[in-house]
């Protein structure tokens, strides 16, 4: 399993950025232009990778004020999880971590993890820009 972190620190108190990550409605302002045809509801959303996939995912758990993951509705080229976790600072702000773990052989790896580095950077340094 190939495990992608980024984390960014928000200077915002844990529930409020948990409250933001929750709603998948909110993590289309995360996503980077090369994401289009977006679609959501609280739980679920549904986009399309340019030059690459469409892909759909739901919420599968939730830890209030900790965590949340998401994974694909449909079976994907991959196993691919995609998960924020939230963690107080103790000082009003919150370290925000977004974890992608893909099940990827040596091929898709090659070709795959520096994108997926790319698109959890970018939605953490999104993320940090919109909450603070």
């Amino acid at each position: 399993m190939t495990v992608i972190e980024s984390n960014a620190e928000i200077n915002l108190p844990v529930a409020q950025v948990y409250q933001f990550l929750a709603d998948l409605n909110n993590h289309q302002q995360l996503m980077p232009e090369n994401i289009y045809n977006w679609s959501s509801t609280a739980d679920t959303a549904s986009f399309t990778i340019q030059n690459m996939a469409k892909l759909a995912i739901h919420i599968a758990e939730r830890v209030e004020n900790e965590k949340l993951v998401a994974v694909p509705t449909e079976k994907p080229p991959f196993d691919l999880s995609l998960a924020w976790s939230v963690k107080d600072n103790g000082n009003g702000t919150t370290t925000a971590t977004h974890i992608i773990s893909a099940d990827l052989n040596m091929m898709m790896k090659m070709l795959a993890a520096g994108p997926l580095q790319k698109l959890a950077d970018y939605q953490t340094k999104k993320l940090k820009e919109i909450l603070g």
